[in-house]
């Protein structure tokens, strides 16, 4: 059993907003995939039953003192890596969406890549905490960099160029509040920007296809910006209030891509307007400040640094999925957190809550 005073510092807020959320995933997913026209469908129960499976681990969760990780970090990072290699099993790896990144489990696909995510947090949350106050030179970063480069590396081998992102800025995220050298810091992104034209070449071609139409929007011979241009024309037309549950025509007409996924955003906006829109923002907002203040009240740097790598991933996948929508991010298969549908990133979203609320239950020692 948990003891009281634990579930008593509970985050009952940050459990709300969740639920929230969930609940207008469900809404916005049966609208983008007709439900009055086919029925229940297939996507809406596989989001509730992944949803139901992230309760269940996260009850799992909150009996584990989150220092256990840290004993394991070894075991969670090399485990990590064969999972990422898993994908490249004949019989078991599956090529979706034009890349390597899924595991065939019969009746459901599971992508690694989602769950790495979190692995990847809990033990280099350790590795940086056991190298506290040694960033103070490149040597130094060194090591920190090899250990996530492993990782990036092989997600954007799949190729999966927005995980891989997501990786970079949970990497940079954690580094960053590990109290890493200001100087550093400065040289390291006037290197960043130098180094870009050089990243850009050794992309793969359909990355820097991606890249081109970003840069170029209003040609819509490119890949994405057709389906960009039909976004932005759905959260248009949705304008203060929407158009109502199930009546978006953009939605109704196919003219968003992956729209219970990708595009779930403007759907909701093309549905519920600006202010259904500003809502989810809102919940966003408050979501993300009720992470950070956990991170900054956390027992001790381990707990504070996973927080800190959970909220960068979330951070970053809200605002990379919503901006895309919009025409001010690239577009790549981010997925918006708790709304967009897919079994592994839902469940790797609970999974992460999880872990969240259980450094927040501990951020002060039990005294029996």
């Amino acid at each position: 059993m948990i003891d009281k005073k634990l579930i008593k510092r509970m985050d009952i807020v940050m459990i709300v907003i969740v639920l929230v959320l969930f609940l207008i995933s469900l809404m916005m997913i049966s609208s983008a995939t007709h439900v009055t026209q086919n029925g229940l469908t297939r996507q809406v129960k596989m989001q509730a039953i992944a949803f139901f499976i992230g309760v269940v681990a996260v009850s799992m969760i909150l009996f584990i003192d989150y220092n256990t990780f840290s004993n394991l970090k070894t075991s969670i990072y090399i485990g990590s890596i064969l999972l990422l290699l898993a994908v490249y099993l004949p019989g078991i790896g599956k090529v979706q969406f034009g890349a390597r990144s899924w595991i065939n489990l019969g009746p459901v696909d599971l992508q690694p890549s989602e769950i790495v995510k979190i692995a990847f947090i809990l033990s280099f949350a350790k590795f940086l905490e056991d190298r506290q106050n040694e960033l103070n030179t490149f040597k130094e970063l060194i090591p920190v960099g090899l250990y996530a480069a492993v990782p990036i590396l092989l997600v954007l081998k799949e190729p999966d160029l927005g995980n891989a992102l997501v990786f970079v800025v949970i990497f940079l995220g954690m580094t960053f509040a590990s109290g890493l050298n200001y100087k550093i810091i400065g040289k390291g992104t006037i290197a960043g920007i130098i180094s870009l034209p050089i990243v850009y070449k050794l992309m793969a071609l359909h990355q820097r296809v991606r890249i081109d139409a970003y840069l170029n929007p209003a040609d819509l011979d490119l890949p994405g910006n057709y389906h960009v241009m039909q976004s932005k024309i759905a959260i248009g037309s949705g304008q203060i209030l929407g158009k109502g549950l199930y009546h978006g025509t953009q939605n109704n007409y196919n003219f968003l891509p992956v729209q219970e996924s990708d595009f779930i955003f403007a759907v909701l906006v093309e549905e519920f307007g600006f202010v259904g829109g500003l809502i989810v923002l809102v919940l966003y907002f408050i979501f993300l400040y009720r992470m950070i203040k956990i991170a900054k009240n956390a027992k001790d740097v381990y707990g504070s640094l996973i927080v800190i790598g959970i909220t960068s991933m979330f951070a970053f996948q809200i605002f990379e999925n919503i901006g895309m929508t919009m025409g001010i991010m690239p577009v790549t298969g981010v997925t918006l957190p708790f709304l967009s549908y897919g079994g592994s990133s839902l469940l790797t979203n609970m999974i992460a809550i999880g872990i969240v609320l259980n450094i927040g239950m501990r951020r002060q020692k039990i005294n029996f």
